[in-house]
């Protein structure tokens, strides 16, 4: 059996680079501390660290008006994991500092013991999470059987 180690990175396709850039800039190199590796106006921007990268390029030209919907096929949203609740509560900040868009402010939810995170939207809306999860979270709990969901 192979035991993957994370996700090594995440393409995401934007309206355009120049305007998302500084969102990204702001989360990826301001906030997490992440080190640019390719930086193209209108093209690519894409920074790695902390064991990931994102990388942010344009939309085919026919698609530029397409708005994001994360109901359709694809990406819903992605979520980075956070080594403590300070952390979530100071992306929270950074993020609410920058402008951006925040769809739920540090809290804890039902998915796993102690989870806490954030939710926020990038300039076409794409969600991302910031969470915190002490301890092992649920792999202790599905040892036996998978776990019914308390939230939809």
């Amino acid at each position: 059996m192979i035991s993957p180690n994370g996700i090594a990175h995440i393409q995401l396709t934007v309206r355009d680079v120049d305007a998302s850039r500084p969102f990204y800039h702001r989360l990826l190199v301001e906030t997490f501390g992440m080190s640019i590796q390719y930086d193209v106006p209108t093209q690519i921007f894409y920074c790695i660290g902390a064991r990931t990268g994102v990388l942010i390029r344009p939309a085919a030209p026919e698609h530029r008006d397409t708005p994001f919907d994360q109901w359709r096929v694809g990406l819903h949203h992605f979520c980075f994991r956070l080594r403590s609740r300070e952390d979530v509560d100071a992306l929270h900040t950074s993020m609410r500092e920058f402008g951006a868009t925040i769809i739920r402010a540090p809290q804890e939810d039902a998915w796993a013991p102690g989870y806490y995170s954030i939710l926020m939207e990038d300039p076409d809306g794409i969600r991302i999470e910031g969470v915190f999860i002490p301890g092992s979270g649920n792999l202790d709990r599905i040892k036996d059987a998978p776990l019914t969901p308390t939230l939809v």
